[in-house]
């Protein structure tokens, strides 16, 4: 049973070692471009809310 557990942790370190982490630029570009896209997709959805929610009002009060 510890031989397993043991032989598990060496198999987790082993592949840990094989991944191409990226660099600190990387990661901050990535992260700006990110919020960037939420920000603009949450102006999208928040424009179609708001029009749908106009229209939903026009049919109610007819």
């Amino acid at each position: 049973m510890f031989d397993k557990i043991t032989n598990f942790f060496k198999g987790v370190r082993g592949e840990v070692a094989r991944v191409t982490w990226p660099s600190r630029t990387e990661v901050i570009s990535l992260t700006g471009l990110i919020l960037f896209v939420v920000v603009i997709l949450t102006i999208y959805i928040w424009g179609v809310d708001t029009i749908v929610q106009a229209l939903l009002r026009v049919f109610v009060q007819i």
